[in-house]
């Protein structure tokens, strides 16, 4: 008969569960929106590449091009993020499940959800790691622009005001 050590044991790996449902949650999202804008960055650059006879267009074709690989680097990222977390959701409720199998049948082999637990938090930690890297991605791809904007528009630029300046 499972004891309430045992019930616990079961339900301990579903606060794993949700955090993983929840980052799978946040970086669907996130998913989204780098698609998103992957595909108007693709739609402009190809705008540019269509009107070539205008001057000036090679420095913004180029922008575009850095921005799109940017783009397409960090989407291709968080669909790799957004796999190792549905693998580690499928481990953790794997986890949960042999803990109640185990008792069911009266094994004493404690190693495998062990290591099942362990193994969807080491695939939780590389995807946060991975998330992290994501956002670096997405924070250059902004310095990539403000940089274009200060170079080729410096004179268009209003005066930042004192607050602004000392951030």
């Amino acid at each position: 008969m499972p004891t309430l050590s045992d019930l616990s044991a079961m339900i301990t790996p579903v606060v794993l569960i949700l955090a993983a449902g929840q980052l799978i949650l946040t970086t669907s999202q996130r998913l989204a929106r780098s698609v998103e804008r992957a595909r108007k960055l693709s739609e402009q650059f190809e705008e540019l590449v269509l009107k070539k006879d205008q001057k000036d267009t090679s420095l913004k074709r180029k922008l575009l091009y850095r921005l799109l690989i940017r783009a397409t680097n960090r989407s291709r990222k968080l669909q790799q993020v957004m796999s190792l977390l549905y693998i580690a959701l499928s481990v953790f409720v794997a986890t949960s499940l042999t803990i109640g199998l185990l008792e069911v049948f009266g094994v004493l082999v404690i190693w495998v959800p062990v290591a099942l637990g362990l193994g969807g938090a080491g695939l939780l930690f590389y995807a946060t790691v991975l998330l992290i890297a994501e956002t670096r991605i997405a924070l250059g791809a902004i310095d990539i622009e403000m940089n274009y904007l200060v170079e080729n528009y410096r004179e268009e630029l209003p005066e930042p005001e004192q607050s602004e300046a000392k951030d």
